[in-house]
């Protein structure tokens, strides 16, 4: 995998750009960023120290610099820009919320006040393409953003004689070449009111095993976060969650059918993909590596498809919640690629495949460990117990234990 740019063949303003995944994966693309608006200091200082030729804005936050950013700050005219690329809070419309006291709010949250600010930017700007990247309730569900982003469009396109029109698909980054199962929704909105041709999937058949990914590096200390229930690990086996210590599975009965959350006690396969990576894991939230310990902050990169050269600022869960929550590289170069094919350099043909694309390992995986006894510190614990109510009857949180889902 390489990161570094190629010629540019746009140009992009990259909102809520975190750790930079979405605009590593631009950039791969050839599309070029101009200016980064990011508050986090701990992200700015990884982009920062990874790509100081990132413009780094000083307006860091979205809402103020909707009032603030204009076209000449970047050194464009209005419609000059090629590409607003955006990954805004996801918290308020992510499936992790259903676990939460608060629930799902949606465009209610005050976390969505950032969504208006980006609307507000493409209409100040007035760029090629809207490109976002989000999980998959922000424009799917009850408490989508859809409806609101589709109206503020409409008036855009009254005022300013453009045609925006919001095209959207949940993807899969795996199809793609990615060693992990990660669901997101991608919205394209060209301003020439084009329709987006999604790039078709490479690998749905062939998928990048975790092992590809992980297999070579050897973690000798394993990170911290290890809670109550994380014994258990070595009596689970590889692929599995808490569910094979339940009665429907092949080990002794510890907990309740379908009674916690999937990402409980979860771990990796080796000749699968991983799950989703979570941005702000409990103890108990997989997946955990198949030598039943957390991930390292360097395997979770990896995992998402960053470059080994690039790294994260701050403590080890500032960094865990970076990774999590960036846009994986590759998923944004393959977007990258077809926007730059079907409106910045028509007819621009790629005959290499993704440059932020793993190499397959050609060292076999391992065979998995066979899971061992339940330990005797959790032996009392053993015998039937009441599976989950069914549907409507859950979930129930338990913030106590970490019931962190999908970000």
């Amino acid at each position: 995998m390489d990161g570094q740019m190629i010629s540019p063949v746009g140009k992009v303003l990259s909102l809520f750009t975190g750790a930079g995944g979405l605009d590593i994966g631009l950039e791969a693309a050839g599309l070029q960023t101009i200016g980064c608006v990011e508050k986090n200091e701990d992200c700015r200082r990884t982009l920062e120290n990874n790509r100081p030729g990132w413009k780094l804005l000083e307006t860091a936050d979205v809402t103020k610099a909707a009032t603030d950013l204009q076209p000449r700050d970047l050194g464009l005219r209005r419609r000059e820009l090629d590409v607003l690329a955006a990954g805004p809070p996801c918290q308020p419309f992510s499936t992790a919320g259903q676990w939460t006291h608060t629930g799902r709010l949606g465009m209610s949250d005050k976390r969505a006040e950032t969504i208006v600010g980006m609307l507000d930017l493409l209409e100040r700007f007035l760029p090629r393409v809207l490109l976002i990247e989000n999980v998959a309730g922000f424009l799917r569900g009850e408490v989508s953003a859809r409806p609101f982003i589709e109206e503020r469009l409409t008036k855009i396109n009254l005022a300013n004689r453009t045609h925006y029109r919001l095209t959207a698909m949940v993807v899969d980054a795996a199809d793609y070449g990615l060693p992990q199962h990660r669901r997101r929704i991608i919205a394209v909105a060209f301003r020439n009111g084009q329709t987006f041709e999604w790039p078709k999937a490479t690998h749905t058949d062939q998928p990048m095993r975790t092992w590809d990914a992980i297999g070579d590096l050897k973690e000798t200390v394993a990170p911290g976060g290890m809670g109550t229930w994380t014994p258990l690990l070595p009596s689970i086996p590889e692929g599995e969650n808490y569910q094979y210590l339940t009665s429907r599975g092949g080990g002794e009965e510890i907990f309740g059918y379908r009674t916690r959350y999937w990402f409980f006690l979860l771990k990796l396969a080796k000749d699968r993909p991983s799950w989703t990576l979570s941005a702000s894991p409990g103890p108990a939230t997989g997946p955990f590596h198949w030598d039943n310990r957390p991930l390292t902050v360097r395997e979770r990169m990896r995992l998402q498809g960053f470059p080994d050269h690039w790294k994260l600022e701050g403590t080890r869960n500032s960094q865990v919640r970076q990774a999590g929550n960036a846009t994986p590289p590759l998923l944004a170069e393959v977007m990258g690629r077809a926007i730059v094919s079907q409106l910045l350099v028509p007819r621009h043909e790629w005959n290499a495949p993704p440059r932020m694309l793993h190499r397959r390992s050609q060292t076999p995986p391992p065979p998995p460990a066979e899971p061992t006894p339940v330990p005797k510190e959790y032996r009392h614990k053993i015998g039937p117990k009441a599976a989950h109510g069914g549907t409507g009857r859950g979930p129930r949180p338990r913030p106590s234990e970490g019931n962190t889902l999908e970000s």
